[in-house]
């Protein structure tokens, strides 16, 4: 293992500790499907979701457990070889540190449960949104930071050419 890679793997395993304690405490203290009013716009409501993000695929019958589970772990290992190429670039690897962390914490549920364990739940009025996790939090906002790399980079090119 290359020695740069360590930080961005150490994110990742604490992505996946701090989803997997948020989610044991939430199995051990709510029973399915109680809510706690936490803000006017945000509960604590345990919930299973057997898709992927916002519910996608959750009815279809048992199988994309096992497709989702796939993808995480391929991606994963997209993601450990993406690493030790890029792992002095400290945005990009951050990213994609939180993307791994995240899939990987799913992945655990997936494998447990045979759904992801959910909790988070905002609201507007009577619009809720799907809840999410701690995993789901990490691939967001990984997902927001590549974005935001692949801005910064095309901005750095433009400015190498001028």
């Amino acid at each position: 293992m290359h020695k740069g890679m360590v930080r961005w793997l150490v994110l990742a395993v604490v992505v996946i500790v701090l989803d997997q304690i948020t989610k044991l405490y939430i199995t051990s203290h709510f029973a399915y499907g109680e809510v706690l009013r936490v803000l006017d716009v945000f509960n604590i409501t345990f919930v299973y979701n057997p898709g992927a993000a916002f519910s996608f695929l959750h009815d279809a019958g048992g199988w994309q457990r096992y497709l989702f589970t796939a993808f995480a772990l391929i991606v994963s290992g997209v993601i450990v070889y993406l690493l030790r190429k890029h792992h002095e670039e400290t945005l990009f690897a951050g990213a994609i540190s939180l993307v791994m962390g995240g899939a990987i914490g799913n992945v655990i549920d997936r494998m447990a449960y045979g759904k992801v364990v959910d909790f988070l739940d905002f609201h507007w009025g009577l619009a809720h949104f799907p809840a999410f996790n701690v995993a789901d939090s990490a691939i967001c906002i990984g997902a927001g930071l590549m974005i935001l790399d692949g801005f910064l980079k095309k901005s750095e090119e433009k400015s190498v050419q001028q």
